[in-house]
């Protein structure tokens, strides 16, 4: 007997937060292979999950595959892997095709009262429909804080209009007639009671109470299974989802977690028999989704009108602007190339209609420039002559081949994209700016799902299953940064767990299955959505955690799949750093040039990378980009476009970096090859790849390489580009290669060069630049060298008085400006204010004077009220307390960080001199007076500290000490061990010379997808750069992950350009030596440089800073 056919409309995805335990296309999966007619997902009081439901069903209806999930495995960008969500299926695609073609999704909420109203499923029946749901959701959002929703039955009532309601009783059914009848009599003939059978013992009587219930209000009964997993599998993790969320473990969560695993998508031959009491029950799902309208896809974008004057439109104003702009951009005449591609860029903008969108980034970009906020686009908007001639973005047309259909295409019909950076430190004021010209009913952020990862995942596992606080820590410090996939066996036993124990066994499988479910929506770095209507009607809107921001419920993938526009108003630490670079050449006399000012092709810069000399300049400032550096050896700008580009995944991964390199250095020659006579011109090649010798090193080479070699359409281009996005090993991808190797050879290419051109576009598939991005970085990049090159201590000024950005922590960047010739001053409370800044010296120079800012836990209103009342100079600590009203906890900590030294006081006195200050105001008669409420007290004998604790403290009270390297300190300890300095290491000893090298750990790296572990280390004479294999690192990897001071032992590899490392072959954590430090009678001269990573404890934490650990955490990047 064939089963009749069956909707789940009450299903819980994991965007419930903790309540579902099944992602939604997974739910959608799974009902399409049971045999549903179709799914409703209604999650607690959220739209969050409906996008991923709906492109699921899309692409299986596309594909006949579900869509892969892209996994994180690095902090990078590109380190990710896109994982086939189903490998093994039943039914073949064309099946899977044709099912999915037949299935109805339906997206809703459930509404959660505050009031003690029951449940309720809403569906929005029509597009006007949507917009009530999203605002009943966006008024319960902003009555209560992030992620808290308070619902009351009115708000439902008075937008009940188009909505098909699904009232959920609760477990007792007492008081549920009244809010029945009510709910009925405001949407007549759109609302249903639910029933659900889940085995509890009582089912017929209860389904029988609910039928009279239905009977007495007027509407009919609904066949549901609430579900909150798609298979009963997942009984177990969502039991853990219960304790994480009611934040009880296990054995105490009682009636708390389910009574059984019943709450799944059942096949609809088992739900005609649980409800065979009811038949009429199981119809009515499938008349309730006959009764839907709606479909996400009728979503539409409608631009803004502001940007546009009263009486123009929006085509006329652009191409207005446009032309304007141009002639200012190029005073000397517009070049005839420039103009055609404006011409042409004009017309496809407004065949699309997307000249709003230009116009709304274009009043940003102008408010950002009317009050000196420094800003830059990039991209792939930076194709596009009309972002540039309109300022937006700063690769000009006429001097870069742009590829405009990356950025725009009529095939595609993509919503353009365009990313503008702003001063990390001011992009607050652009997003005010915004809320304020659109409104917060038509300007919001999109959303960023937080997600678990290996290491939260299994601290709140442990937790959930009871076990103890070091066992949680102690399974949780077994990983290896933030991101991945796996927790494997091996690591667990390597902190003294056994993974075979059954207790930790399930908490390693339950850790394991929860990786990957969201945690909770947060706000996107800085992806706004502007509408014309409001944005409320689109989707709804909730508060953000920062105060004056509010956000939407879909992050980027949720808007890309809908085809809906957003604005990037991202932020860029480099742009303020350069900014306050600007500002102090002119405050000193030094300069006034603007950015875009700066004198091009300055051989001492291109000198000074061909060093490696690139400590804090934007992008190349990395151990991979130093290592590349002396081996591209930069001399013109377009080298910089390349050097920006070619340290990514996708070149690394699709073989072109050697090539290129060999070529570049002559060692191997440069060849285009050409198709048959018969088929084109034996330059075709040439014209696309000659500017980096044959080797496709951008994204837009490598679409270009398809279309020229290979003939591919734009369409064809356009797919082969979606089908390296999602990178799947089988089907799409496969296609596209056959097509491509087998056009190329036809027209008369080698076959191995067919396969290695695929082989090369393939490694895009993970990640590569577009070369108009990497031009945009690449101006930041010469801007940011010019300063540092000529100007080293304005530049390290700059770079501290931005923190926290970019790769190296205070302690290396005042440490590169020793180096340059800087002479670097401690913070002192009669010298520093609160930045960095610069002061006179004796020879006319300029001295770097570091800031209040640098002692950690420092108080700003503190610290300018001590500047505003210095005046010529505190005299005594007295003075600070009274004239300068500074709170005494705030002396503690200038005192702690050596601050005194004008008034003759070191640390150790100056926190005994502190002492004789009460905690509370002065008395009054003493306060009239201005007199000490204490006595002049004899100074007491202290005795000195040594240089070893003077060092220690320095790293925890300022991050960085001008005294001596911590290394410098126990470098007798290591001589006697006849370990050699990171100097002798790098540069004097010959290639493959076996040493033993230590240092401070600055900076570990693993690749996401790579086969090194990438490990720096220092002491007092500089760095060494480590490598270790991952066998290699797989056998020390407790060392590695927990040395804050490490032993290297390995043989030097020294490259033909210069570029030295220790390959590693044995790993030793000496991190206990650090305790030295603090009582070590040795007395060492300081070094002139010295250097650690990242702030100490978190800002404002109490205790002595002698009390905490030695050295600060290393700087990380997983």
């Amino acid at each position: 007997m064939t089963a009749p056919p069956y909707a789940e409309l009450v299903a819980a995805s994991d965007f419930s937060f903790l309540r579902g335990a099944s992602h939604p296309q997974d739910l959608v999966l799974t009902a399409l292979l049971l045999g549903h007619a179709g799914l409703g997902i209604a999650d607690r009081n959220t739209v969050a999950g409906v996008v991923r439901a709906h492109a699921a069903l899309r692409d299986l209806r596309e594909d006949g595959l579900p869509p892969p999930e892209r996994v994180r495995e690095g902090s990078g960008p590109g380190e990710v892997v896109c994982v086939e969500s189903a490998p093994d299926l039943p039914l073949s695609n064309d099946d899977l095709k044709r099912r999915a073609a037949l299935f109805r999704f339906a997206p809703g909420a459930r509404l959660v009262f505050a009031d003690g109203t029951p449940d309720v499923a809403a569906y929005p029946s029509d597009r006007e429909a949507w917009g009530r749901l999203c605002r009943i959701l966006t008024a319960g959002n902003l009555r209560g804080t992030k992620g808290t929703c308070v619902l009351t039955l009115d708000d439902l009532l008075a937008r009940a209009a188009g909505l098909l309601l699904v009232v959920l009783p609760p477990r007792r059914t007492d008081g549920l007639a009244p809010v029945l009848t009510r709910i009925a009599e405001a949407a007549p003939g759109s609302v249903w009671l639910g029933a659900a059978m889940h085995r509890r013992g009582d089912d017929r009587r209860r389904l029988a109470r609910l039928l009279s219930l239905a009977e007495g209000a007027g509407v009919p009964l609904l066949a549901t299974n609430d579900v909150l997993y798609a298979d009963p599998a997942d009984r177990a993790l969502q039991d853990v989802m219960t304790c994480i969320r009611e934040h009880v473990p296990i054995d105490r969560a009682g009636r708390l977690l389910e009574a059984n695993a019943e709450r799944h998508l059942k096949a609809p031959a088992e739900m005609a028999r649980l409800f065979r009491d009811a038949p009429a029950a199981l119809a009515q799902a499938r008349a309730l989704l006959d009764r839907i309208d709606f479909s996400l896809d009728q979503l539409r974008y409608e631009y803004p009108e502001e940007p546009v004057p009263p009486g123009r439109t929006a085509r006329d104003w652009l191409a207005e602007v446009t032309g304007r702009h141009a002639r200012m951009r190029y005073p000397q005449g517009v070049p005839p190339k420039v103009e055609a591609q404006i011409a042409q860029e004009l017309a496809l903008i407004a065949r699309l209609g997307y000249e709003p969108y230009f116009l709304t980034i274009l009043d940003i970009v102008r408010f950002a420039n009317d009050r000196g906020i420094l800003c830059q686009g990039r991209g792939s908007a930076a194709n596009s002559a009309v972002c540039y001639v309109l300022g937006i973005t700063a690769v000009d047309p006429a001097e870069h081949d742009l590829l405009f259909a990356r950025f725009l295409s009529e095939e595609r019909r993509e919503p353009p994209d365009i990313d503008v950076d702003f001063e990390h430190e001011r992009r607050e004021e652009v997003i005010q700016h915004i809320y304020a010209r659109y409104g917060r009913d038509r300007a919001g952020i999109i959303a960023t799902v937080i997600r678990y990862r290996p290491r939260s995942a299994m601290r709140e596992v442990g937790k959930a299953l009871g076990l103890s606080e070091d066992i949680t820590a102690r399974l949780a410090s077994s990983q290896w940064g933030s991101w991945g996939r796996e927790i494997r066996d091996r690591h667990i036993a390597e902190t003294g767990l056994d993974p075979a124990n059954p207790l930790i066994r399930r908490a390693l499988d339950l850790a394991r299955r929860l990786m990957g479910h969201p945690r909770h929506l947060s706000q996107h770095v800085g992806g706004f959505i502007l509408t014309r209507g409001r944005l409320d009607e689109l989707v709804p809107v909730g508060p953000a955690a920062m105060e004056g921001r509010t956000f939407v419920e879909w992050d980027k993938d949720d808007i890309d799949a809908l085809g809906l526009l957003k604005v990037d108003v991202l932020a860029l630490g480099m742009l303020t750093a350069i900014r306050r670079a600007l500002d102090l050449l002119r405050r000193h006399g030094l300069d006034d040039r603007g950015m875009h000012e700066i004198p091009p092709g300055d051989a001492a810069v291109y000198a000074m990378l061909r060093r490696a000399d690139s400590l804090g300049v934007f992008q190349v400032e990395s151990r991979a980009q130093m290592n590349m550096l002396p081996r591209l050896r930069p001399k013109a700008f377009y080298d910089l476009v390349i050097q920006v580009a070619i340290v990514r995944p996708g070149p690394i991964q699709g073989d072109m970096v050697h090539p290129y390199l060999r070529r570049r250095q002559g060692l191997e020659t440069v060849d285009y090859p050409s198709p048959a006579p018969e088929h084109g011109p034996a330059d075709e090649l040439r014209q696309v790849l000659a500017k980096t010798l044959g080797v496709p090193l951008f994204q837009e080479q490598a679409m270009r390489l398809a279309m020229v070699a290979a003939r591919f359409t734009d369409a064809e281009a356009n797919g082969l580009r979606k089908a390296m996005a999602t990178f799947r090993n089988v089907g799409t991808i496969g296609h596209f290669e056959r097509i491509m190797v087998d056009r190329m050879v036809a027209r008369g290419y080698d076959p191995a060069f067919a396969a290695r051109c695929f082989g090369q576009i393939k490694g895009f598939g993970s990640y590569g630049f577009p070369e108009s991005h990497a031009a945009s970085f690449a101006k930041l990049v010469y801007v940011s060298s010019w300063i540092k090159c000529h100007h080293p201590g304005v530049f390290a000024c700059a770079l501290l008085n931005s923190q926290p950005m970019g790769f190296y922590a205070p302690a290396q960047i005042v440490r590169d400006a020793a180096e340059h010739g800087v002479e670097v001053r401690g913070v002192d409370v009669n010298r520093s204010d609160w930045d960095c800044t610069l002061e006179p010296r004796g020879d006319g120079g300029l001295a770097l004077r570091l800031g209040l800012r640098q002692v950690d836990g420092m108080p700003e209103a503190a610290a300018r009220a001590l500047v505003a009342a210095r005046g010529a100079g505190f005299a005594r600590i007295e003075d600070m307390a009274g004239r300068g009203r500074v709170p005494l906890p705030a002396l503690r900590r200038l005192a702690d960080a050596d601050a005194f030294r004008s008034l003759g006081l070191d640390r150790r006195a100056a926190s005994w001199a502190l002492r004789r200050l009460s905690d509370g105001a002065p008395l009054p008669l003493f306060a009239v007076a201005g007199a000490r409420d204490l006595p002049p007290e004899a100074d007491a004998p202290l005795p000195a500290m040594a240089l070893g604790e003077h060092v220690a403290a320095d790293y925890q009270t300022v991050r960085l000490s001008l005294k001596a390297h911590p290394m410098a300190i126990l470098r007798p300890v290591f001589a006697r061990e006849r370990v050699a300095t990171c100097r002798e290491a790098s540069d004097r000893l010959p290639d493959g010379r076996w040493v033993a090298a230590a240092g401070v750990v600055l900076v570990r790296q693993r690749p996401g997808n790579g086969n090194a572990i990438f490990v720096t280390i220092e002491d007092e004479t500089g760095i060494a750069n480590v490598i270790l294999w991952a066998r290699v690192f797989e056998r020390f990897r407790r060392q590695v992950l927990a040395a804050r001071l490490m032993l290297v032992e390995g043989r030097v590899q020294r490259s033909p350009e210069g570029v030295t490392h220790l390959l590693a072959v044995r790993v030793h954590d000496r991190s206990a030596e650090l305790d030295r430090l603090s009582g070590d009678p040795l007395r060492i001269d300081p070094s002139p440089a010295d250097e650690v990573r990242r702030p100490p404890t978190p800002r404002g934490a109490a205790g002595h800073p002698r009390d905490v650990r030695v050295l600060p955490p290393s700087r990380d990047f997983h």
